[in-house]
C-alpha cells in the first residue's frame, strides 16, 4: 500500500548553517554539536570533512545531525580540524549529491567548501564556465565559486577567493577548509551572518552564536561584510576583497530564522522579537482578554506585546516537536490533520475568550488560515491577528524560498481582505517604520526587499527568473 505523506514544513523554509574550527582535537565531534544547535537552519542535509593534515575524512547524509552522525562514524573523522554544514536547499535539488560540505580536488590539494546564501547570476556564471569547458558534479551554486577559482591566474588561494568573489552577486557566507586552514568570507553588504569565536586559543567560525554557547567557546566578532579571513596554525589574518559599501542584514534573520538565544549582526535575537512585539502593541492596539502566540515562531513578539499592553500572555496554542518533515496521514476523514498533528489549541484557555493572536509573518495565508480555524473551534469569541512584520509582497532572490509574487498573499490583497480569508475579527502587520525602529542600529542598514521590493543588490529580469525557477517547491 502506497504511504500519503504529508510535508509538514513552515511557509518559511530555513537556510544552511556553517561551521569550523582548526587545531583542535576531537575537531569532528565539535562539529557535531556546533551543527546540532545550527539544526534550525537546515533540516534536508549535513556534512562534516576533517582533516589531520595530510587525510580528509568526510561523512554526508540526508537528515538531521542526530540522525546521520552516530558514534561509530564520528570515530572515523579523525583530525584536528573539520568543517560542517546544515542544509535546506535554496538553489539545486534536495539530493545527497547536493548535500555540503562540497570536496574537490583543488590544484594545491583537496578542498572543502560550505555556503549559506544565493547567488543570483549563477546561473549566468555557470553557463559562461561550461562554454569553457568547466564539468560540473552538481546543481548547486557553490560550485560555481570553486570553478572560478580554478580558472583565477592569483597566485595564493586568498587571493584565487578575492578574484572569484568579485564575479558574484548575491547574498553569501563561506566556508573552506584545506588540509592546513580554515578560510572565510562574506558578501560585501553582510547578508547573512558569520561570526568568529575561540575555544581557548583555536579559532571557530559558524554561522550563530549558540553554536558557540554549546561548545563553551567564546565570541570574539563577526565575520565583515567584504572581509576575507585565513586561518593557519600561525593565527587569523584579515583580508578586504572589496571596498566598504552601507551593510544590509537579513532582516528576517531577526524575525524569524535565528535561534532566540543567538546574537547576530551585533544584537540579541530573542530582545529584537520582544521589541517587534512591543512596538506592535503600540501601532496595532485592540481589547481584548489574553494574548496568545503561535509557536514557536510568535512566542517572543507575543511576550513584547503582552507586556507593553497589559494584556495577559497565555500559551493557549501547544507545538508537537516530535513531528518530523513528513508523516503517515491517517484516515482522510480526519480534517486539518496536518495542522493538528503539529499545533494543538488549548480550549479551556481559549473559549470564550478575546485572543490576540500573535505570528512572526504571513506567506501564502493558507497554513494561517487553518491554524485559525482550529482556535474557532476551542471556542474562541474573538479573534485579532497580530504580524511582527509588514506585508510580504515581493520574493526573495538571497537565500530565502520566498515565492512568485501570485503565490503571496499580501501582494495583491489589502488587510481586510486577508483577514477575511483568514477568518479573523481584525488583522494588523507591523509598519515598516515601526519593524526598523524596533532594530537596535541604523535601520537603513537592513536589507527589505521583501516587503518594500528595494533590492539592495541588483537583479536583472533572467536572474529573478532563474532565482524564482531553481526555489525547491
Amino acid at each position: 500500500m502506497k504511504e500519503n505523506k504529508i510535508s509538514m514544513n513552515h511557509d518559511l523554509r530555513e537556510k544552511c548553517g556553517l561551521f569550523a574550527i582548526l587545531g583542535c582535537q576531537d575537531a569532528a565531534r565539535l562539529t557535531y554539536l556546533g551543527l546540532y544547535a545550527l539544526q534550525h537552519r537546515g533540516q534536508e542535509s549535513a556534512g562534516i570533512i576533517s582533516t589531520d593534515g595530510e587525510q580528509i575524512f568526510s561523512h554526508k547524509g540526508m537528515g538531521l545531525v542526530g540522525h546521520i552522525f552516530k558514534e561509530n562514524i564520528l570515530k572515523t573523522l579523525e583530525g584536528d580540524t573539520a568543517c560542517g554544514h546544515v542544509r535546506y536547499s535554496t538553489t539545486g535539488r534536495s539530493h545527497i549529491e547536493n548535500a555540503q560540505p562540497f570536496l574537490v580536488n583543488f590544484l594545491s590539494g583537496k578542498l572543502a567548501v560550505a555556503h549559506n546564501g544565493n547567488i543570483v547570476n549563477a546561473q549566468k556564471l555557470r553557463k559562461d564556465l561550461e562554454s569553457k569547458g568547466s564539468i560540473f558534479q552538481t546543481t548547486m551554486d557553490t560550485e560555481i565559486i570553486v570553478h572560478l577559482m580554478a580558472r583565477s591566474r592569483k597566485p595564493s588561494i586568498v587571493e584565487k577567493l578575492a578574484d572569484s568573489l568579485k564575479k558574484l552577486r548575491g547574498a553569501f557566507s563561506l566556508v573552506f577548509m584545506t588540509e592546513k586552514s580554515i578560510i572565510a568570507a562574506r558578501d560585501p553588504h553582510g547578508v547573512r551572518p558569520l561570526c568568529i569565536g575561540k575555544i581557548g586559543e583555536k579559532y571557530i567560525i559558524t554561522s550563530e552564536t549558540c553554536a558557540l554557547d554549546l561548545i563553551e567557546a567564546d565570541y570574539i566578532r563577526d565575520v565583515e561584510p567584504g572581509e576575507i579571513i585565513e586561518i593557519t596554525d600561525q593565527g587569523l589574518k584579515s583580508f578586504r576583497y572589496t571596498p566598504k559599501i552601507k551593510h544590509k542584514y537579513c532582516v528576517f534573520e531577526y524575525i524569524y530564522f535565528s535561534r532566540p538565544d543567538s546574537n547576530i549582526f551585533g544584537e540579541n535575537v530573542y530582545l529584537t522579537r520582544k521589541r517587534l512585539g512591543k512596538r506592535m502593541a503600540v501601532e496595532a492596539p485592540v481589547d481584548a482578554d489574553i494574548v496568545v502566540p503561535m509557536p514557536d515562531s510568535g512566542i517572543y513578539a507575543a511576550l513584547g506585546y503582552s507586556e507593553e499592553s497589559g494584556i495577559p500572555f497565555e500559551v493557549g496554542v501547544i507545538r508537537n516537536h516530535y513531528v518530523g518533515r513528513t508523516f503517515i496521514h491517517p484516515a482522510q476523514s480526519i480534517r486539518d490533520f496536518a495542522v493538528r498533528v503539529k499545533l494543538n489549541p488549548i480550549a479551556s484557555v481559549i473559549k470564550g475568550k478575546r485572543v490576540i493572536l500573535v505570528d512572526d509573518s504571513i506567506v501564502r495565508g493558507t497554513t494561517s488560515k487553518k491554524r485559525v480555524k482550529t482556535l474557532w473551534k476551542a471556542g474562541a469569541k474573538e479573534i485579532h491577528m497580530r504580524i511582527s512584520c509588514p506585508p510580504i509582497r515581493h520574493p526573495c532572490y538571497y537565500g530565502i524560498d520566498f515565492p512568485s509574487p501570485e503565490e503571496l498573499i499580501a501582494s495583491d490583497k489589502t488587510e481586510d481582505e486577508i483577514a477575511k480569508f483568514l477568518g479573523v475579527d481584525s488583522l494588523a502587520y507591523l509598519s515598516l517604520k515601526g519593524m526598523l525602529n524596533a532594530m537596535f542600529q541604523n535601520n537603513d542598514q537592513f536589507c527589505t526587499a521583501c516587503f518594500s521590493g528595494d533590492y539592495p543588490i541588483a537583479v536583472n529580469k533572467d536572474m529573478r527568473k532563474d532565482c524564482l525557477e531553481n526555489i525547491p517547491r
